[in-house]
């Protein structure tokens, strides 16, 4: 659907990919490049799908403006950001198009009611990673499609160049300066009721709001590296960090906290579905066969996110739960919570968490 904006002239665009390019978050970009597109274009609606490596679902953001006529009559344009993860989520139309372009690797059209929906290939190095998709009343003048594949080519080099600059070296995972910039993105979203308007921008996170936090040691890593040098011990832990990857959900996010420890936020409905995806990671790397030591094990402990705390608090709370573990005899997860029920640790007011 169209609105009454006009496309945007050039100093206006240019001062919108500047403002894109600054950003640091690579979520934020997404949201910026929906942002920048939608008003570009003259439409109110645009989203961007995101996918794997394997093309399974990792998320879906929708950008929704709409005119709101105040008490004193004036009128604002209001911004509404939806974040979304299920595959059920994706309209069958929409579905059918995206299918389109990732055989034939090209922008797709197809009719919709009176309307047009439009669908761009997303590039990250020589693979589709994603869609961006409008609708709009009229087919995109040859004009506008320079405009968009251009804004497109200097998301998807700067959005690289971001990811790259978040990722751990060695094993690929996300970095300790990543699981910085999502503390403050999860907890913003936390705090905030289902539906809110700040600064003029709607945000609604439909995915569960339930977050949990895990940090996952490799058990007993300094006899790995003393009895195999530190070469084979990296090997290691680049295997482990490739199992986890694996066994761990595409819309879950994993880091390399340092050294052999790993960091893991995932959303889950309750503690048992939380229980049983950290479960499932551990019996993965049980069960894999490593070069040279044959068998390694990880231990790890969770605990809720919780608004009300601070991050680094519950960051604490699950690094207290994973000692724990490793000192009940390692190879399992245990929960924060779950040891303060059982009496084996007293509940700590706000505030009172001891940081490691």
């Amino acid at each position: 659907m169209s609105d009454e904006l006009t496309h945007a002239p050039l100093p206006g665009l240019l001062g919108k990919l500047g403002k894109m390019t600054s950003i640091r978050d690579t979520e934020l970009l997404e949201q910026s490049l929906l942002k920048t597109l939608g008003p570009t274009l003259g439409v109110l609606d645009t989203s961007l799908y995101r996918y794997d490596e394997a093309h399974a679902l990792v998320r879906i953001i929708h950008h929704h403006r709409s005119k709101e006529i105040e008490a004193d009559g004036l009128t604002r344009m209001v911004e509404r950001i939806e974040e979304l993860s299920n595959v059920a989520d994706v309209p069958q139309e929409v579905r059918s198009l995206i299918d389109n372009v990732r055989l034939l690797s090209k922008t797709c059209t197809r009719k919709l009611g009176e309307g047009v929906l439009v669908s761009y290939p997303l590039i990250g190095g020589d693979e589709v990673c994603g869609y961006f998709v409008f609708q709009r009343d009229r087919d995109v003048t040859p004009a506008e499609d320079a405009v968009i594949r251009g804004i497109l080519e200097v998301f998807s080099n700067y959005y690289a160049l971001l990811d790259a600059s978040q990722r751990d070296r060695l094993t690929g995972l996300l970095n300790r300066q990543a699981l910085e910039h999502n503390f403050d993105r999860i907890w913003t979203l936390l705090s905030q009721p289902n539906t809110d308007v700040i600064n003029g921008e709607v945000r609604r996170m439909a995915a569960p709001r339930n977050y949990w936090l895990a940090v996952i040691d490799v058990d007993y890593f300094k006899k790995i590296n003393d009895a195999h040098g530190h070469i084979i011990g990296d090997e290691i832990l680049l295997l482990v960090a490739r199992v986890l990857a694996g066994a761990f959900r595409s819309s879950d996010l994993v880091y390399r906290y340092g050294g052999e420890e790993f960091v893991a936020i995932i959303s889950a409905e309750n503690e048992a579905i939380a229980r049983n995806i950290f479960e499932r990671v551990r019996l993965a790397v049980e069960a894999y066969v490593f070069p040279r030591v044959e068998h390694v094990t990880v231990s790890g402990g969770f605990s809720r996110a919780d608004p009300r705390v601070l991050p680094q608090e519950i960051l604490a709370r699950a690094d207290r739960a994973l000692y724990q573990a490793k000192g009940d005899g390692r190879n399992r997860f245990y929960e924060f919570e779950e040891l303060v029920r059982a009496g084996i640790f007293q509940e700590m007011p706000y505030g009172d968490t001891e940081l490691f």
